[in-house]
């Protein structure tokens, strides 16, 4: 693909992993990588150091939600370091695709790991808060209007004091490049019978420079940099005072 047309966003391009008639082998397969391609791409780490850990500190349990949890790998990983940091971490990990749950309740149990077959709005209409709100590849999936229904419902499950991190790739030539090219030399190996290079390749399309996402966003929300091409869209809840 021609790296000049990565100027604007593709809202029209889907990734294959979206089809309801997708490989079901190839899908399963594709989950079970998240893991390993996370550690290289999310940033995961960098968000469970500046934005949870702190809060593990304080000596209370953290109850996470995790939006568009997918194969669940995520939530897993919070919920290991947390305990290795002696932390009380408590996760709701949802998706409103049966297939992602499915996936993940097939996986082996963890302690604190709730998983749910549900929308954000599904959480909002049974009143839940949360202290942390997390999600991590889901922007570039959404439309305009599905970004601002988003950002809405996690103003609503916010805990007083909590903050939403919803974590993406920031779309520009150069992540573009280099994605193709360091998965390249895996897409007979490691990443064989999976979606992960087309969708990974497709998700760069359709995701937000920093610019964009930030003019795209209602007051209180910011959109932090991060490393390697990453983009972080943030909101703290203020600590309403007590009447």
């Amino acid at each position: 693909m021609p790296l000049g047309r990565l100027r604007a966003r593709d809202e029209d391009v889907r990734e294959l992993m979206d089809d309801p008639d997708c490989d079901p082998a190839m899908l399963a397969r594709t989950y079970a990588r998240f893991d390993l391609v996370n550690a290289v791409v999310s940033g995961r780490r960098a968000i469970y150091r500046r934005w949870i850990r702190p809060r593990l500190r304080a000596g209370r349990a953290v109850r996470l939600l995790d939006v568009g949890t997918g194969g669940a790998d995520l939530p897993r990983r919070m919920l290991h370091w947390a305990a290795r940091d002696g932390g009380a971490l408590e996760v709701v990990a949802i998706d409103p695709e049966p297939r992602a749950i499915a996936y993940a309740r097939a996986q082996p149990a963890v302690p604190g790991l709730e998983l749910r077959q549900a929308a954000t709005g599904d959480l909002v209409a049974d009143g839940e808060r949360f202290d942390v709100i997390v999600s991590n590849h889901v922007l570039h999936h959404l439309s305009s209007r599905e970004l601002g229904a988003l950002l809405a419902d996690s103003e609503a499950l916010l805990a007083p004091g909590g903050v939403a991190v919803h974590a993406d790739i920031a779309r520009s030539p150069l992540a573009y490049a280099g994605f193709a090219a360091g998965t390249l030399p895996f897409e007979p190996t490691l990443l064989r019978g999976t979606y992960i290079r087309a969708d990974g390749l497709t998700s760069i399309r359709r995701s937000h420079t920093p610019a964009e996402l930030a003019a795209a966003v209602p007051p209180g929300w910011g959109v932090r940099r991060g490393v390697p091409f990453r983009l972080e869209l943030v909101r703290a809840q203020p600590v309403r005072p007590r009447p």
